[in-house]
């Protein structure tokens, strides 16, 4: 493998994503190397989302990713944090909620959502998850053969959030096609029937949104014991969510809510099967390691890449000058491999404690509100494919999605 010098690297070349693995590894080491965090300019056409002219700071290091995320006045969210090109600021919010807004909006609309993602509430769920987790592997036994993605590492997450949510089981197959569509924009596969990318978003979008107004409308005369519910009637200093707010924050919850989890899950088992000395350390003792090896997989494959953040106004980051309106990517899957914060960072170590990584963000106003369920599935889905299938074995080449924000699989064969 030959290593790319400084000034032949490009992340904003859809070239350099479909690189493997161990190349743009390779790559970002490189890169925390240099003195400063390095400018993008953005190449001659749109590629990922990313026209000329439109270029960023990429921040490679885990001290500078840390800094970034725990200065939100400074380094700001609501001009996007999910797309290098600047939007709409209803396209953004429309599309990522939470996730493009800043200050006491963001505050006031986290609040009401937040109780629903307490380890308190989450731990009355968790033995819905073991016995989801469960049924999935269960079945996937019984089949010998298939298709991991489909049938264990998406349904998860899925089945989890919709039930959260209070979207039925007859839409399950509609939310994953619609998020699999909004995430996955940029592969050919799912883009597959649109003129273009953002067509391709905006339809998704809306077929989600047409689903959540007729979800809210129900609630409304009918109320349950769910999110919908308490999203529609929650109050805040006298406020109530707007119907957009409301649509909004449903498309993150049902897209990034199963999503980056089914990438996490799908990411564990190669991990797994590429470091079977790793695997008999959780089989041997699964109670004490299970909780460590779901860290050490989110360290160490980053489903989220990335996130965005806009300077707010001129201002250092760790002694070096930014202007206002400058972009920055926070590349999370870099941050993780850090040298100067991880021993043998490219090594996966179930054991791994400390472990400070920022898969879920970097603490802040935007650290992952999900990250505890995110943690509760991952130990119930791993705890039931080592007692069920530990001799689980690939079955061809796995599927990678095409994507610069999002590193997943679509397909992974398996057989057992």
């Amino acid at each position: 493998m030959s290593t790319q010098s400084v000034n032949e690297i490009d992340l904003a070349s859809s070239a350099f994503w479909r690189l493997p693995d161990v190349e743009r590894d390779a790559a970002f080491a490189v890169l925390r190397s240099e003195p400063a965090p390095r400018y993008f300019p953005g190449g001659s056409k749109v590629e990922w989302g990313l026209p000329s002219g439109q270029g960023f700071h990429a921040l490679v290091s885990h001290a500078d990713v840390v800094e970034a995320t725990r200065r939100p006045e400074d380094f700001q969210s609501g001009q996007g944090a999910v797309s290098v090109m600047d939007l709409p600021v209803e396209f953004n919010e429309a599309f990522s909620s939470l996730l493009s807004m800043d200050g006491e909006r963001h505050r006031r609309v986290r609040r009401i959502v937040t109780r629903a993602f307490a380890p308190r509430t989450l731990d009355k769920l968790s033995g819905t998850i073991d016995q989801v987790a469960a049924e999935l592997v269960t079945a996937a036994v019984r089949r010998g053969s298939g298709d991991f993605v489909a049938e264990v590492a998406a349904p998860l997450p899925l089945r989890i959030i919709c039930s959260m949510t209070g979207v039925p089981p007859s839409e399950y197959e509609f939310v994953f096609s619609r998020s699999s569509r909004i995430l996955g924009a940029f592969d050919p596969e799912y883009a597959a029937g649109q003129p273009d990318v953002a067509t391709n978003i905006l339809t998704a979008g809306a077929d989600l949104i047409q689903l959540i107004d007729d979800l809210v409308k129900q609630r409304e005369t009918d109320p349950r014991d769910d999110l919908a519910t308490t999203l529609i009637q929650a109050e805040i200093d006298g406020e109530r969510l707007t119907r957009a707010e409301v649509a909004s924050f449903f498309i993150l919850l049902l897209v990034a809510g199963n999503e980056t989890t089914r990438h996490a899950i799908s990411n564990g088992l190669l991990l797994l099967q590429d470091n079977p000395a790793q695997r008999d350390v959780l089989l041997a003792d699964y109670d004490r390691y299970g909780g460590t090896a779901a860290e050490e997989i989110v360290r160490l494959t980053s489903p989220t890449v990335w996130m965005r953040r806009t300077v707010s106004r001129d201002c250092e980051l760790n002694g070096r000058p930014f202007a206002e309106g400058d972009r920055m990517l926070l590349f999370y899957w870099s941050a993780n491999r850090d040298e100067k914060v991880f021993t043998d960072p490219t090594r996966f170590d179930v054991t791994r404690d400390p472990n400070p990584h920022v898969g879920y963000g970097a603490g802040g106003p935007h650290h992952c509100l999900g990250a505890f369920l995110a943690r509760i599935e991952l130990t119930a889905v791993f705890r039931e494919l080592l007692r069920q299938a530990p001799g689980l074995e690939l079955a061809g080449e796995p599927e990678r999605l095409a994507s610069s924000f999002v590193n997943g699989y679509k397909r992974i064969g398996y057989q057992v």
